[in-house]
């Protein structure tokens, strides 16, 4: 007599996972989370990110992103005005390359951390780089990101590579 399964298990890869994403459910501790995501961003979205992002810095969070236009300068505006000190910004290169809205949005920033060794590199490789960084300081991930936005897709494998928790948001 062969007994019938009515519960598939996850894969043993997936139980470790499964178990880290209940922990952190489970811990009210404060979290590192990290926010990485498209410069171009529809309205509507910038709102969500923004939103999202004071949410967990309301509940004392530390968050981490990079300095750009789009996700990151949304992420930004939100944490400085719930708490400037929970906030750390990782830039792909120096701040002398960016834009001039995104230095003054900066200029207000405590944590800044510049990546001036990147400025002979190709944007989209220091970013690469960048994103790495801000994926080994932080406990979970969550990006906003287009379907074809390899650079932001290739950090969310990483992340998951690492056993960071990874949740990615698809503007399309």
């Amino acid at each position: 007599m062969s007994l019938s399964r009515s519960l598939d298990l996850p894969a043993l890869g997936r139980v470790d996972t499964l178990a880290q994403e209940l922990a952190l459910l489970k811990n009210e501790g404060k979290r590192r989370i990290a926010f990485l995501g498209s410069r171009h961003v529809p309205v509507v979205s910038i709102h969500i990110v923004e939103l999202i992002a004071r949410s967990l810095a309301q509940e004392g969070h530390s968050i981490i992103t990079s300095g750009s236009q789009g996700v990151n300068a949304a992420v930004i505006r939100a944490v400085l005005d719930v708490n400037p000190s929970l906030l750390t910004v990782l830039l792909p290169q120096s701040l002398d390359r960016q834009t001039a809205e995104v230095k003054d949005l900066l200029g207000s920033v405590l944590h800044l951390i510049e990546k001036e060794d990147n400025n002979d590199l190709p944007l989209p490789m220091a970013s690469s780089l960048c994103n790495q960084e801000i994926i080994n300081r932080c406990d979970q991930l969550i990006c906003f990101a287009f379907h074809d936005s390899e650079t932001l897709l290739s950090s969310c494998h990483s992340a998951e590579d690492m056993g960071k928790v990874v949740s990615l948001i698809f503007f399309d």
